[in-house]
């Protein structure tokens, strides 16, 4: 099979040989040159093409000769990157983010309950520990991403595991910056440990729907406490 014509051509017929399978992730994609004369195409399409597809965190660019392009290992990062850019254009309310991240974290923690293992115990057990240790704003924030993404692992659900990681990226620098003209941080803190505290003894239990409840009732009290949705 061939693409020819121009760069939409080539990008159609790469994206479905990711699709597809026939092009692993990691993979190391043919140079321009020899892309361009495989797909009839020119070679400025089969840039553009590659552009394209950088773009959208589906393949990897590195200079070099071990360099070249490869299909990305973990394509779920471009979801981060297109949800950033929406809410910038504010094509995405902070209020659809919430609700979304309510039913991702409620998925994952119920999931995590059911697929609970003693390693995955004893990193929250660690992230709860730290937490407690560290006041500041930007330490604790980068404490609880740690947490919140550490039971999307647990849940071994890859879609989900992304999807959280994306939103969590998506709303950082809004939450980070709440955080930090919080009037009443250092209450406001302790109680955010108590509510993953919580989370955490309901998947060592292994009750899901207890898990999956607060979870969402956390990240909707959170935000509302941060005024992120006002």
């Amino acid at each position: 099979m061939t693409a020819q014509g121009g760069f939409e051509s080539v990008l159609d017929y790469l994206s479905g040989e990711i699709m597809h399978g026939r092009v692993a992730p990691g993979t190391r994609l043919p140079n321009e040159r020899e892309l361009a004369a495989r797909l009839g195409a020119s070679r400025s399409a089969v840039r553009e093409a590659i552009k394209v597809l950088h773009a959208q965190g589906v393949v990897t660019t590195h200079p070099g000769a071990t360099g070249g392009t490869r299909v990305a290992s973990h394509p779920g990062d471009a979801f981060g990157r297109m949800l950033k850019l929406h809410v910038a254009l504010d094509t995405i309310s902070m209020r659809e983010l919430t609700q979304t991240r309510m039913v991702l974290e409620r998925a994952a923690a119920e999931v995590a309950a059911t697929r609970r293992d003693d390693e995955g115990l004893a990193e929250l057990d660690h992230l709860l520990t730290l937490q407690q240790s560290w006041a500041t704003a930007q330490a604790f924030h980068d404490l609880d991403t740690a947490f919140h993404l550490a039971v999307a692992r647990m849940g071994d659900n890859r879609l989900v595991r992304d999807l959280t990681i994306a939103i969590r990226e998506a709303v950082a620098s809004h939450i980070l910056a709440a955080e930090n003209i919080a009037p009443d941080w250092e209450r406001l803190r302790p109680r955010l440990v108590e509510e993953h505290r919580g989370i955490v003894a309901a998947i060592r239990l292994g009750d899901a729907d207890a898990a999956g409840r607060l979870a969402a009732d956390h990240v909707r009290s959170s935000h509302s406490a941060l005024r992120l949705l006002d």
